[in-house]
C-alpha cells in the first residue's frame, strides 16, 4: 500500500498517537482537552497525503528541497499547520515542543505503515516525498509560533508600560512632596534618592514604550512644528551637562537650523546619543555635539574619543537591545535595556532621517542628517 493511501486509511489511530504523545507535553497539555491535544493533526494528515498523490518533477522536488517548493493550498489562506502553530503558541508549548510533536508525527507514521504494508520499490520515494511534506509543515507551524509569540510579548509590553505608569507617577509625587516639607537631612536625602530612582524607572518605561510601538509596526510617533533646532538642543545639551557635570559637553552650531522638526523628540535622539557618548567615551575627553544646518539637511554629529568600536558592534550597533561587550554589566547595574541608540535611529527614521556611525583610534563620531523637506 502506498503511504499516502495508507495516511488516509489510519487517520484515527494515527491522530490518536498523536494526542498520547502531545498529552506528555507538560505543563503546557495538563489542562487540554483531547479535542485540543488532537486538532489540526487530520488536516495535516491530508495535506501531507494529497502531496504525495501530487506529481514532482526532479526541479520541483530539489526546489522543495531548499524550502523554495509551491504548495497544494491557497496560499491566501491559513493552513492548518499554521492554525496548529497558533494554537500550541497559545496554549503556552514552547517551539521545543512543538517540533517533538511533529517528529513523533513523522517516526509514528513511518513505522505503523512499515510494520503493516513491508512497502516495496515506491517505498524510498513516498519517504523521501513525507519528509519532505513534515519539514514544510513544520516550518509553517514554527514561523505562526513564532508570529503568535511576538504579538503575545508586544502586547504584554504594552500592557506593563501602560499599567506601571501610575503607580510610578503615585511614586514621583510623593518624593516630591517629602523633598518639600524640609523635614530633615535624612528624609532629604531620601526623597532625592527616590526622584532620581523615579526618573530612571520612567526612562526605561519611555525606551519599554518606543521599543514595542516599532514592534508592533506603529513607528516612532512624531509631531513636527516650526522649531529654531539651535535653542531646541541647545537646552538638551544643559540639562545634560547638569546630570553629568563631571563631564565635559561641547556644543557648536552653524547655519540655518529653523525647520519643522519635533523638537522633544530630537531633544530625546540627541540624549541618547550623547548618553552613549559619555558611557563608552574616554572618561577624561570632551563630547562634541555639533549641529550644522545646510541647504537640503541638517547634520547633527555628535563625537567622542576613546577605544574604536569594532567591526563586528559596529554593524549591529543600532539593533535592539545592542550593548557594548565592555559595558553589559555597568549597564546591568544601572538599569539600560541597551535600545538608546535604536530609539535613536527610529526617531531619525520617522523624519525620514538616517544616521550613520564611523569609529576608528581616533575617535567615533554619530552623524545624524536630517532633510528639511520631509515628504509632507
Amino acid at each position: 500500500m502506498r503511504l499516502s493511501d495508507f495516511i488516509l486509511r489510519d487517520l484515527e489511530p494515527i491522530s490518536e498517537q498523536w494526542e498520547a504523545f502531545a498529552a506528555t507535553l507538560l505543563p503546557a497539555a495538563e489542562k487540554m482537552e483531547s479535542l485540543e491535544l488532537r486538532e489540526h493533526v487530520k488536516e495535516i494528515l491530508q495535506t501531507v497525503a494529497m502531496d504525495l498523490r501530487s506529481s514532482q518533477t526532479r526541479e520541483a522536488q530539489h526546489e522543495k528541497s531548499m524550502g523554495r517548493g509551491a504548495g497544494l493550498i491557497d496560499p491566501t489562506e491559513e493552513t492548518a499547520a499554521q492554525k496548529h502553530g497558533v494554537l500550541r503558541a497559545r496554549a503556552g508549548f514552547n517551539v521545543n515542543q512543538l517540533a517533538a510533536e511533529y517528529r513523533a508525527l513523522r517516526a509514528s507514521v513511518l513505522r505503523l505503515w512499515m510494520d503493516e504494508c513491508e512497502p516495496g520499490r515506491h517505498g524510498l520515494g513516498d519517504v523521501i516525498r513525507f519528509n519532505e511534506a513534515i519539514d514544510h509543515a513544520l516550518a509553517e507551524s514554527v514561523t505562526s509560533f513564532n508570529a503568535q509569540i511576538e504579538q503575545n510579548r508586544n502586547l504584554l509590553l504594552g500592557m506593563l508600560g501602560h499599567d506601571l505608569r501610575s503607580p510610578l507617577q503615585a511614586i514621583q509625587v510623593t518624593a516630591s512632596y517629602l523633598a518639600l516639607l524640609n523635614a530633615g537631612e535624612h528624609v532629604s536625602k531620601a526623597a532625592g534618592r527616590l526622584i532620581r530612582s523615579g526618573a530612571r524607572i520612567q526612562g526605561l518605561l519611555d525606551d519599554l514604550t518606543e521599543f514595542n510601538r516599532t514592534k508592533l509596526g506603529l513607528g516612532i510617533n512624531v509631531k513636527p512644528t516650526s522649531v529654531n533646532l539651535a535653542d531646541v538642543l541647545a537646552d538638551e545639551v544643559e540639562e545634560l551637562r547638569a546630570i553629568h557635570p563631571d563631564r565635559q559637553i561641547d556644543y557648536d552650531v552653524n547655519g540655518d537650523l529653523q525647520g519643522d522638526w519635533d523638537g522633544p523628540r530630537l531633544q530625546q535622539l540627541l540624549g541618547n546619543l550623547v548618553l552613549n557618548a559619555i558611557k563608552y567615551g574616554a572618561q577624561d575627553t570632551p563630547v562634541r555635539v555639533m549641529v550644522t544646518g545646510g541647504v537640503t539637511d541638517v547634520r547633527i554629529n555628535v563625537s567622542n574619543r576613546g577605544a574604536a568600536i569594532g567591526s563586528a558592534t559596529l554593524a549591529h550597533i543600532f539593533d535592539p537591545l545592542m550593548r557594548g561587550p565592555d559595558r553589559q554589566s555597568d549597564d546591568e547595574r544601572t538599569g539600560s535595556l541597551g535600545l538608546g541608540l535604536y530609539i535613536a535611529s527610529e526617531i531619525a527614521k520617522a523624519h525620514h532621517g538616517a544616521i550613520e556611525t564611523r569609529s576608528d583610534d581616533t575617535e567615533t563620531i554619530f552623524s545624524v542628517s536630517l532633510p528639511r523637506d520631509q515628504g509632507r
